[in-house]
């Protein structure tokens, strides 16, 4: 596995047609490639540095191997230099070893959690987030997400112990807009300081209201109520909906 490789620039077009507003820009910069799957087993690794990542909002480690192969990894907080991390079956419960769910006791910190056993971590990616273990039923452990979000995942899936770094992250000052030009976000503009033929909010005189009864996006599709969102087949592990509202 290649550590970086240059990332390419799409800036939310396909074919020069804008399909994701609101991108553009952006410094050059490499991906660093992440062990999300923690796919080395029974081998001991040791941290050489704590990276910053300018594609996310955690930290990232770079693990070095016993058989001299090196990866990067979410990095758990208050994870250093020589410290050690192991991933597999029935091995100590940590902050950064691996383990299936089943491994694990309730009241457990995970992040890196997979939904599909060996696909690699899909949730709890964030910096300084944490899902919690709240019990077992079945197959099945019941996953309290950061989003407040109460969820059954399937126990044989692996997850890895502890929150993850770099908390104060939500705290950051941007501190100019060229930053945010750097990372590769357009300004947004507000529907009703655009002509009409940008926006259905658009127009009239001075300061206007939206001139409708609901907001509209900008393609003229409800913007709230019952949108589009699509019943999706995993609704059916969700035993608590976010805290801003079931499913969203």
């Amino acid at each position: 596995m290649k550590l970086k490789v240059i990332k390419k620039k799409h800036s939310g077009r396909s074919h020069g047609q804008v399909v994701v507003r609101h991108q553009g820009g952006q410094h050059k910069r490499f991906i660093r490639n992440i062990d999300f799957k923690r796919g080395k087993p029974g081998i001991v690794g040791k941290v050489v540095a704590v990276e910053y990542d300018p594609n996310r909002s955690a930290d990232i480690a770079l693990i070095q191997y016993a058989d001299g192969e090196r990866r990067y990894i979410l990095a758990p907080s208050e994870i250093k230099a020589n410290d050690r991390v192991l991933s597999g079956e029935n091995i100590e419960i940590k902050n950064g070893n691996s383990m299936p769910m089943k491994y694990m006791p309730i009241g457990t910190i995970v992040h890196n959690v997979e939904l599909s056993p060996g696909k690699g971590g899909q949730l709890a990616r964030g910096a300084g987030v944490g899902a919690i273990i709240q019990a077992r039923e079945d197959t099945f452990v019941h996953l309290k997400l950061p989003s407040g979000e109460v969820r059954k995942v399937r126990a044989d899936c692996s997850a890895t112990v502890g929150s993850l770094s770099n908390a104060d992250w939500k705290n950051e000052f941007f501190g100019k807009a060229g930053r945010k030009r750097n990372m590769g976000i357009r300004p947004t503009v507000r529907g009703v300081a655009q002509n009409p033929r940008s926006h259905p909010h658009g127009g009239g005189e001075g300061r206007s209201g939206i001139g409708m009864s609901l907001p509209k996006t900008y393609a003229g599709r409800p913007a709230v109520g019952k949108t589009r969102r699509p019943t999706k087949y995993s609704n059916k592990y969700i035993l608590k909906g976010r805290t801003r509202g079931k499913h969203g």
